[in-house]
């Protein structure tokens, strides 16, 4: 193979972003070859460039005209499409989430690796940031160890039109959760991916706070991790204007990410040494402010997707794994899951719980929207039995 058939399906926001730069030629020995999407208007302008489309993602997957998929469909159907696209010998990428649920990711995962000789990747391009990148530096080697942890991103600001564009959002049935699992998995994905998964959380959230949905569009959420370190993770999507800001303190200092700015406020003494030692009720150690300069990633998910293509042509590493995206998967439910039965939760969780809370909330759905891709039905009943 010298050059990759690439698939798509799902064209909401995100796949229709995908096949641009697709299109545009940005990634190398790789071509969009077809694309998919139950609604039948999103595929005239594919058919108008000579690119076939399928209305049944199935039809796609075994057609013959792909060698590897990208997922992009609403959250449910990550799983299922997943599955029947590694067992009809397809490389596959999925977007965020990896799935609505950790019961779903580890069906995923059981199958991804019967098939190991196919690239199983995840769409977390955050992974290629520099800002993080150094971040994941300094926690490493300057931070010392990790005593707290706060990220306030509550500048996700949803309207009312936004819930409404289409009938699987915020729903339970069609998205499987609301903030935690929309707009902030790739933030939990950064959680973990630099400080580890926590010990134990408590989450607090709110349904339909500032919206008529049924999931949570406001969250306040504690974390703890297994050192004694603490955390609170708190986003909304009511909220405006809002406000992203990350702080990490350590026993070497303090760093915050805000307003596209890294900045690190490090010790001249660990400061947990310094309390030993020092004679002075009120002393404090020296500190150093030292401003991060890093560059930004023209198109993050451009960087991602060559990845995926090269690792399918030579062999080349993942930046992320599809294995990788049950860290984000794990602590959007499980503080949602939290919240629901007002219970301090440890790590990891019991996946069959939260799956038997998310049904029971399916089946006592108020709002009964109608879920437009209808091949959540059918892929539901078909896989998950």
């Amino acid at each position: 193979m010298s050059k990759v058939r690439l698939g798509i399906v799902g064209l909401g926001n995100i796949g229709k972003f995908h096949t641009g730069y697709l299109l545009e030629g940005k990634i190398s020995r790789c071509e969009l070859a077809a694309v998919s999407d139950a609604y039948a208007p999103s595929l005239e302008a594919f058919k108008a460039k000579g690119i076939p489309t399928f209305e049944k993602c199935e039809d796609m997957i075994r057609s013959g005209k792909i060698d590897a998929i990208v997922v992009a469909t609403p959250h449910f159907l990550h799983t299922t499409l997943g599955i029947d696209a590694l067992q009809n010998g397809l490389h596959t990428m999925i977007e965020k989430p990896i799935s609505a649920q950790k019961a779903d990711a580890e069906r995923l995962f059981a199958v991804a690796k019967e098939h190991p000789k196919q690239v199983f990747a995840g769409m977390f391009q955050m992974r290629v940031e520099p800002r993080y990148i150094k971040l994941r530096k300094l926690i490493a080697e300057e931070l010392g160890q990790l005593v707290r942890v706060n990220w306030i991103i509550t500048d996700w600001f949803r309207t009312e039109a936004y819930y409404a564009s289409g009938g699987w959002r915020a729903t339970w049935k069609g998205e499987g959760g609301g903030v935690l699992l929309n707009q902030c998995l790739h933030q939990l994905d950064m959680l973990q991916w630099l400080c580890g998964l926590p010990s134990k959380v408590r989450g607090f959230c709110q349904l339909g706070q500032f919206h008529d949905i049924e999931v949570e569009d406001s969250v306040t959420c504690y974390l703890e991790w297994a050192n004694g370190a603490t955390g609170v993770f708190i986003s909304s999507t009511g909220e405006a204007p809002g406000t992203n800001r990350f702080e990490l303190v350590g026993t070497r200092g303090k760093v915050v990410l805000e307003n596209n700015k890294l900045t690190f406020t490090r010790n001249d003494a660990d400061m947990i040494e310094f309390s030993k030692t020092s004679k002075s009720g009120f002393a404090k150690p020296d500190v150093w402010n030292v401003e991060i300069p890093f560059d930004t990633v023209a198109n993050a998910h451009a960087v991602l997707m060559q990845n995926f293509v090269d690792a399918i042509l030579d062999g080349t590493p993942l930046l992320a794994t599809g294995y990788d995206g049950m860290g984000s998967v794990e602590l959007a439910n499980v503080l949602l899951y939290s919240s629901l039965i007002s219970q301090t939760v440890d790590l990891p969780m019991d996946s069959k719980a939260w799956e038997t809370k998310l049904n029971e909330l399916i089946a006592n759905s108020k709002h009964q929207k109608k879920v437009v891709q209808t091949q959540v039905e059918d892929f539901t009943k078909s896989f998950r039995k």
